[in-house]
């Protein structure tokens, strides 16, 4: 078996469905939008689902530690436009991509830390942190944004098989 292959394998079918749900996203949509006043607005969880797809798969890939002060502010990415957002995603899958492809396999089990205002939040193997940071954690806001796409009444596409509305 080869790990670094399936886990590319695995990483460009996830990538995809995650581009096909912001595809669902209406043109006209109000990327203020937010289904509670706790939810992060529509165009900031977008953004995000690009920071994961772009920044963080990067910054596990290439760094062995992200590290903030504790007085760090963190500028998130907040398309102007639906056309804006994709373009950053797939520009962002392409550099990811092939940094994937170039990872010696020996720095997979090399431990991978977030640390924030000096207190270690992540301290694993850069395999896990890619899993479950970089996919595990782009597939959860996927799920939310369905639920934004399904509350603005617009066409859920599938992931896992047909959605309801291509049925």
């Amino acid at each position: 078996m080869n790990f670094q292959k399936d886990l590319i394998a695995e990483y460009d079918r996830e990538t995809a469905k995650t581009r096909k749900m912001l595809e669902a996203i209406p043109a006209d949509a109000d990327f203020n939008y937010k289904p509670h006043p706790k939810s992060m607005s529509l165009g900031r969880l977008a953004g995000h689902l690009t920071d994961m797809v772009g920044d963080w798969a990067n910054g596990t890939l290439k760094q062995d530690k992200l590290e903030f002060a504790a007085d760090h502010e963190w500028d998130p990415y907040v398309p102007a436009s639906k056309e804006a957002l994709l373009k950053k995603f797939d520009q962002e899958l392409a550099g990811v991509r092939e940094e994937l492809g170039a990872i010696p396999m020996e720095k997979w089990d090399q431990h991978w830390q977030f640390i924030y205002g000096g207190q270690k939040f992540i301290d694993e193997p850069r395999h896990q942190v890619f899993r479950e940071a970089v996919m595990s954690h782009m597939v959860h806001h996927r799920a939310q944004l369905g639920v934004y796409l399904r509350l603005l009444g617009a066409r859920i596409p599938g992931t896992y098989g047909p959605s309801a509305d291509e049925m």
